[in-house]
């Protein structure tokens, strides 16, 4: 098992990695959209989405993989009403290639967080 801790970009705010390498799988921890200097949250679901996506290239980057070696996604939004535009930057990043991929509401995101996103990639 391989620790992965891009700290440049990526911050830990708990007690766990950014991803872990284990078995020719990268499973990357739940990205959040804050800056990971100044806590600060990117303003819109859009802003947001992109942001918790570059801190998942970051972690793919550090264990040298791209996009493409991601198997799934999963996503968590404050509100079911921000599918769409979710969606929309998810799409435009991954481009052709298409994950399995879960959105999932839930109410239980901190104050002015939107969307965490958790990735899981192939590494072998």
């Amino acid at each position: 098992m391989k620790l992965i801790d891009p700290a440049s970009t990526v911050k830990a705010s708990g007690h766990y990695s950014p991803g872990v390498l284990s078995h020719g799988t990268l499973y990357i921890s739940g990205q959040l959209p804050n800056d990971p200097e100044t806590d600060a949250l990117p303003d819109g679901i859009e802003a947001q989405t992109q942001a918790c996506l570059d801190k998942i290239d970051a972690v793919l980057h550090a264990a040298g993989l791209t996009r493409d070696n991601v198997v799934q996604c999963r996503a968590f939004i404050s509100d079911s009403s921000l599918w769409d535009p979710v969606n929309r930057v998810y799409a435009e990043f991954f481009g052709s290639h298409k994950p399995a991929r879960i959105i999932v509401p839930t109410c239980d995101l901190r104050p002015g967080l939107l969307v965490e996103i958790e990735a899981v990639a192939e590494a072998e």
